[in-house]
């Protein structure tokens, strides 16, 4: 393939969108993924997102690459420039996503410079590579041969393995290019060759390479790489991060895998263990341990993730905490993370077909994922808290005072969302025997075929915006299901077939939660039109969350609402309240707006609501509020200073993922009520 050709066509006669997740024909399974090319997103609201991606920050991330040293560190290890390794030992895997994102989107949208960029840093990889398979630009440059493997808890050298694996596929799949294949080959049996029963027996610190794995598998059909994912899965837990002198909790290598109950340690490490052990159940068909990962996912959901879909509660080791322990301004929610939990729950959803995931992935994806990238797409948050103060102060590289970010010190967030962005199309819909099932919902085109059908169809929408969602059948041939997902949210939902209401299955209701199946014998021209119900809800928290407690959260479809200090509007002499002091009214209208010229283009929700007009300053910020306090004043007071009564005014929400594209200030998802 020559730098301007064009790649592969798929069913629907586009490009490839390149699968990163294709289980075998001998996995176990309840839906399968689309044929590459047979999910397509058009246009709308993620198609920007794609677009600006591909146009902007995979190609400015090349430049950011070279900057930051990570391309150096492969000309030093291979022997062609002199120098000291740079940045973190895990400097290789930011290379490896960014060549997973570029793949991706060549095959999204093919283009001769990302040809030429792939196949550039392909050979800088293949040039650092040992005789003997070994890759690790920085370990090889600090440590050499002797160093190697002598610090698996934080050395990353199977994490930085795993991403070249992903990415050595990505490209297969996206571009036809097997050159950091052959490269994944080598390094892949040099590991199946140290590690394993027989061998030696340890872990790396950082899960990501059984997934990989697992993938590479999938697209070589060498056994030995699923066995040594299941290795390294049933490796956990037994001691030997711990022999490194290291505490295991952190490590994801406290309790074996098939004992957790739920989830615990650094967040990131947690998740893709979970995807990568779901995967290694995917293929050997193992039910009990797919029941404990549903059973750690169910955990994480109910008591460890924001209402956003945030995972990760502590920024010390940026990791999970205790159930229920979800600070507001103090949430980790690494971004990272968000595209961790929609990697396993995608896995989970192929493994059970149960919609609770493909929920979770609708939350992790705008809630979660979305924020951690500007509307422009070159511009990074590390965390998400859910709540920043009025003059907060930033203290770190990561803090989101700064403002997002155009790349980090610790650079693992960009390109993680940049492969993410160009692979979306994948997590979209799936087929199964009986038909197409579509669990999100964006404008594109989307087809399936089997031994006793096909058939594609042709959404369009401007969710999340608007809940109606059309689809045209385009090609049919045969009888087959269309399964269409309700979300968990949407309370009052109808579902018409050339506008007539259906009967669907199981039943005639069209249930929150659920798959709605119109099965028939399709005709070109059918069409048919699910419309969602977007009214505004209001949270509350589980009284156990302590730091949510008597706070409401707004939601809309889809979408987790914040108050962002420019928005806020309503006293008499002008001035914005604070968002720090505005009281929610419960019994208050709440009204939508279409602000077609802010932010994109958003749904604003109104809410009523009140501020103080004064504060009274004290040295002690406490008051006694038991019935000996009457008259009683507390220290610090000062008594000459009354409290006004609070002004009302109208309190105006934004999608949370937009906050900070404007300016950064104060905002808050949780919001005390009167």
């Amino acid at each position: 393939m020559t730098a301007t050709s064009p790649s592969p066509v798929g069913t629907l006669g586009a490009p490839l969108r390149a699968q990163p997740v294709l289980p075998s024909d001998t996995a176990t399974t309840a839906f399968a993924p689309l044929a590459a090319g047979d999910a397509r997103i058009t246009s709308g609201f993620w198609s920007l997102r794609q677009q600006r991606n591909g146009a902007a920050a995979i190609r400015e991330a090349y430049d950011l690459l070279e900057t930051a040293g990570n391309f150096d560190n492969l000309r030093i290890a291979a022997g062609t420039k002199q120098g000291e390794a740079r940045g973190p030992i895990f400097m290789d895997s930011d290379i490896y996503k960014w060549l997973e994102a570029v793949a991706f989107e060549y095959a999204r949208e093919p283009s001769g410079d990302l040809l030429q960029m792939q196949r550039e840093v392909t050979g800088l990889v293949a040039g650092a590579q040992a005789d003997d398979g070994y890759l690790d630009s920085v370990q090889q440059i600090e440590g050499g041969r002797e160093g190697r493997y002598t610090n698996l808890p934080w050395s990353h050298e199977m994490y930085c393995a795993g991403h070249l694996f992903q990415a050595a596929v990505a490209q297969v799949r996206g571009t036809g290019d097997t050159g950091l294949l052959d490269v994944a080959i080598k390094l892949a049996d040099h590991l199946d060759a140290t590690f394993g029963p027989g061998k030696r027996q340890d872990v790396d610190g950082h899960p990501v390479v059984e997934m990989a794995l697992v993938e590479l598998y999938r697209e070589t059909r060498e056994r030995r790489y699923l066995d040594l994912a299941a290795h390294f899965v049933e490796a956990r837990g037994h001691g030997y991060t711990k022999s490194h002198g290291k505490e295991e909790t952190y490590f994801s290598d406290r309790v074996p895998v098939r004992q957790q109950t739920t989830v615990e340690g650094h967040a990131v490490r947690a998740v893709y263990l979970g995807a990568g052990a779901t995967d290694v159940a995917l293929e050997t068909g193992d039910a009990e341990l797919l029941a404990a990962l549903e059973t750690q996912f169910a955990s994480m959901m109910s008591s460890k993730a924001f209402i956003t879909g945030g995972l990760g509660q502590r920024w010390d080791w940026e990791a999970f905490g205790d159930p229920y322990e979800l600070p507001t301004d103090r949430g980790y929610a690494e971004s990272c993370a968000a595209i961790g939990g929609v990697q396993w729950a995608w896995r989970l959803l192929l493994a059970t077909g149960k919609p609770v995931y493909a929920d979770a992935i609708e939350r992790f994806l705008y809630n979660a994922f979305l924020p951690g990238v500007s509307l422009s797409g070159t511009e990074y948050f590390y965390v998400n808290p859910l709540q920043m103060r009025d003059h907060a102060h930033a203290d770190e590289n990561r803090s989101p005072a700064h403002g997002r970010r155009g790349w980090f010190d610790c650079a693992c967030c960009p390109p993680n969302i940049m492969r993410t962005f160009a692979s979306l199309d994948a997590y979209l819909a799936t087929s199964t025997a009986d038909g197409i099932q579509l669990h999100q919902f964006a404008t594109g085109s989307f087809a399936f075929e089997n031994d006793n059908a096909s058939g594609s169809v042709d959404v369009t929408t401007d969710y999340p915006w608007h809940g109606a969602v059309g689809i045209d059948i385009t090609a049919s041939t045969g009888t087959w299901s269309l399964d269409v997902r309700v979300p968990i949210w949407s309370d009052n939902t109808s579902l018409t077939v050339n506008g007539e209401p259906v009967e669907t299955t199981p039943g005639d209701a069209v249930t929150p939660g659920e798959y709605a199946r119109v099965t028939r014998e399709w005709k070109v021209g059918d069409v048919v039109r699910l419309d969602l119900d977007l009214t505004v809800h209001l949270y509350a928290a589980d009284s156990r969350i302590d730091a949510s407690r008597g706070q409401i959260a707004v939601e809309r479809g889809p979408l987790v609402y914040a108050l962002e200090h420019g928005d806020q509007h309503g006293h008499t002499d002008q001035t914005a309240p604070e968002v720090d002091d505005v009281l929610l009214d419960l019994e208050g209208a709440i009204e939508t707006k279409k602000r077609d010229d802010l932010l994109d283009g958003i749904v604003t929700v109104e809410l009523k609501g009140s501020s103080p007009s004064n504060h009274t300053e004290t040295t002690w910020p406490y008051q006694r509020v038991d019935a000996a306090a009457s008259g009683v004043g507390y220290p610090g007071a000062n008594p000459e200073t009354e409290p006004q009564d609070p002004e009302a005014v109208t309190l105006t929400a934004i999608p949370y993922y937009a906050w900070a594209n404007r300016e950064i200030g104060p905002m808050r998802v949780w919001i005390p009520t009167l």
